[in-house]
C-alpha cells in the first residue's frame, strides 16, 4: 500500500525520516513504470519518464517493453516516422529519444553542458569560431542531412588546421543536432544522418524548458532523489538553488547515509514489501543511470557488474535489484527467428525466482521477436567474466 503523505503537515521541525535502498528503489520502480506495466501510450510514456536513453538503436524499444502493458515496436517506429518523437543529445551528453515538445526545450536547457564539453576540446579549435562554425553547420545540415563523416569534411574545408574530431565535437555542441529516420527504426535503422530539430521537425527553437519545472518531472519519475542525483542524470550543475526555490512545495526525506532526499508530496512511496516482478532492461535503461547513488537498483557488491569494460550487457531486475545480466543471439548461425536469451547471475537465484525470469524472458522474445514460440529459449549459463 503506498504511503500516504500530507502536503500540508508541518515538516519544518520534524526530522526527515530514513528511505532505505529498498523504499527508494520502490518508489522509483513504480514512478517508472517496472512495478506493473501501464497501460499508457508509448508517446506518453516517452514523455513522462522525460526521454529514453537511446545511445544505442535497440534498447528505447525494451524499456517501453519492460514498462507498458501490450507494446508493440511498430509504435514507437510510428512515432519516429510522424516526427513526434526524435533521437537527440541532451541529457548527460547522450543521444535520448524524447518527444518532439521535449526535445526542443530540454536540449537549450542543457546547453550549458554542452558549451562546458565544447570548452574541453579548443585546443583543437584554435582560429575556429563557434558561432561561424554552426551558421555553416546549419546551413549544410538543412540543406539535406548529412552522415557526421560528410559534416566534418565539409568543415574542415573551413577550418583545415583543425582537429578534426574537435570539429565534430563542436557541431554537436554548437548545434541542436537529430538522426532522422530511417535510424532508430525497428527492423529497418540505417546510418546516421543528422539535421537540426527546429528543420526536422517544422518548428522554430523554443524557450528553454523552466528549470523548476524540470526538477518536478524528474522527481515524478526517479524519486525521491537528492540534488547531486538529479544532476548526474541531468549532466548539469548548480540545481541546489533550484531545490532550495522549490523546498517549500516538496517533502524531504534522508538516505541511510544521511544525504538530504527531495520528494514530491503526493508521489507514490509504495510499501517496501510491494512484489517487484523481474524486468529486463536494456543496456543504458536510464532507471540505472538516474541517480548519483544508484544502490536503490543496483545493490553495492554487484556495482559495475551490467558492465565489463566498454562492453555494457542487459540487465535483469529480480525482486527490485540487479540480479542478472542477459544477452540474446541466434546460435549456431541459425535464422533470426531462431533465438537463445541466454541470462547469468550474478549470485544465487531461487527456483521461483528462475522461473519468474524465464517466463518474463519468453514473453519479450515472443513480443519482440516474433517467431514460434518452440524456436526461442532462455537459458541460464555464464557467458562474461567479471574478474571474480
Amino acid at each position: 500500500m503506498a504511503e500516504q503523505t500530507n502536503p500540508a503537515a508541518p515538516a519544518a521541525s520534524a526530522r526527515p525520516r530514513v528511505l532505505p535502498p529498498r523504499a527508494l528503489g520502490r518508489a522509483t520502480l513504480e514512478r517508472q513504470l517496472l512495478l506493473s506495466r501501464s497501460p499508457m501510450s508509448a508517446k506518453d510514456a516517452v514523455g513522462h519518464l522525460v526521454g529514453l536513453q537511446a545511445q544505442n538503436t535497440r534498447p528505447p524499444y525494451y524499456q517501453l517493453f519492460a514498462r507498458l502493458a501490450d507494446f508493440d515496436p511498430a509504435e514507437l517506429s510510428t512515432l519516429m516516422e510522424s516526427r513526434e518523437v526524435v533521437r537527440i543529445v541532451t541529457l548527460r551528453s547522450t543521444i535520448h529519444t524524447h518527444t518532439a515538445d521535449d526535445a526542443l526545450t530540454l536540449r537549450p536547457l542543457v546547453q550549458p553542458a554542452r558549451d562546458r564539453e565544447l570548452n574541453m576540446f579548443r585546443r583543437g579549435l584554435v582560429g575556429v569560431d563557434p558561432d561561424r562554425l554552426a551558421a555553416i553547420g546549419r546551413e549544410l545540415v538543412e540543406e539535406r542531412p548529412r552522415t557526421p563523416k560528410e559534416l566534418r569534411e565539409a568543415l574542415l574545408v573551413q577550418w583545415p588546421d583543425a582537429d578534426p574530431q574537435a570539429l565534430s565535437v563542436a557541431a554537436r555542441c554548437t548545434l541542436p543536432l537529430v538522426q532522422v529516420v530511417p535510424r532508430g527504426l525497428w527492423g529497418r535503422s540505417g546510418q546516421v544522418e543528422l539535421t537540426t530539430v527546429e528543420h526536422w521537425l517544422g518548428r522554430p527553437a523554443r524557450q528553454a524548458a523552466a528549470p523548476d519545472a524540470t526538477v518536478l518531472r524528474y522527481l515524478g519519475a526517479f524519486g525521491p532523489a537528492s540534488v547531486m542525483d538529479m544532476q548526474r542524470w541531468a549532466g548539469l550543475t548548480r540545481l541546489g538553488e533550484v531545490f532550495e526555490r522549490l523546498r517549500p512545495r516538496l517533502v524531504t526525506f534522508r538516505d541511510e547515509n544521511g544525504v538530504e532526499l527531495f520528494d514530491l508530496p503526493d508521489a507514490p512511496r509504495p510499501d517496501p514489501d510491494t512484489p517487484a516482478p523481474p524486468r529486463f532492461l536494456p543496456e543504458f535503461d536510464n532507471v540505472l543511470l538516474g541517480h548519483a547513488d544508484r544502490t536503490r537498483i543496483i545493490p553495492p557488491r554487484y556495482r559495475g557488474r551490467n558492465g565489463n569494460g566498454n562492453q555494457a550487457y542487459g540487465t535483469v531486475l529480480v525482486d527490485g535489484f540487479l540480479a542478472a545480466v542477459w544477452r540474446y543471439g541466434t546460435p549456431g548461425g541459425k535464422p533470426r527467428e531462431a533465438t537463445t536469451l541466454t541470462v547469468q547471475a550474478l549470485g544465487r537465484l531461487s527456483r521461483a525466482e528462475r522461473d519468474a525470469v524465464t517466463e518474463e524472458g519468453m514473453g519479450m522474445l515472443a513480443a519482440m521477436l516474433p517467431a514460434d514460440p518452440s524456436a526461442h529459449e532462455v537459458r541460464f549459463a555464464r557467458f562474461v567474466d567479471f574478474g571474480e
